[in-house]
């Protein structure tokens, strides 16, 4: 088998628009792929518990981790902290795994901009309308409609950082997003410049049509 490094895959859409679900199903397709746990200050939702969908801490306690240069990316969203702890990303991908991010573009323009960036593959998500990523978020119901209201307005502007993005998909179906996404990473991972093997290989094929001449 031909090595190749890493990917840092990272999805992002406005809240709502299903990257959560894609990053969920992504995972299931490929247990490999590492899942980058978010660090936030926001509380803990019925259900969610500490390491798993986030590291809760209290806003003084994640200050400190950024002033420690802990954290790949952090931002703040409505009025909460959210970040990317760099040790287990750094981690997985010595041990050869790809990790996946489900961050905003603030985040994900960090990540790219990051000593890791020719890793990066980044995806956006767009909802099929604005009527359509509303009815979903009151689907959910996770949040009060103040806070939906909130999201609905954010919305828009990130929105409008769809051009940053590598490949940009239009969750309409969730089947077909989901197949979208998984012939992007398959792509991603069999390009060229990520096989640092390659070259070895291909000198070995060489080195037998020398030996049969």
């Amino acid at each position: 088998m031909v090595n190749r490094r890493g990917l840092l895959v990272i999805l992002s859409s406005p809240s709502g628009a299903g990257k959560s679900t894609l990053a969920r199903k992504l995972r299931d397709w490929d247990p490999s792929i590492r899942f980058s746990v978010s660090a936030t200050t926001r509380t803990p939702r019925t259900g969610e518990e500490h390491g798993r969908e986030y590291f809760f801490h209290d806003r003084e306690t994640f200050q400190a981790m950024v002033e420690r240069e802990e954290m790949l990316e952090h931002a703040e969203v409505f009025e909460n902290l959210y970040g990317s702890p760099k040790a287990p990303v750094l981690a997985a991908l010595a041990e050869g795994h790809d990790v996946l991010f489900d961050i905003d573009w603030q985040g994900g323009q960090q990540v790219r901009n990051s000593v890791r960036a020719e890793d990066v593959v980044s995806i956006f998500v767009l909802p099929p309308s604005i009527a359509e990523l509303e009815r979903r978020l009151n689907s959910r119901g996770q949040d009060p409609q103040d806070v939906i209201a909130g999201r609905m307005m954010r919305s828009r502007d990130e929105i409008s950082h769809w051009a940053e993005y590598d490949y940009v998909l239009v969750n309409n179906d969730l089947a077909q997003a989901e197949a979208d996404v998984q012939a992007i990473v398959t792509a991603e991972r069999l390009k060229r410049s990520r096989q640092p093997g390659l070259m070895d290989r291909v000198r070995s094929l060489n080195t037998e049509f020398e030996e049969r001449a």
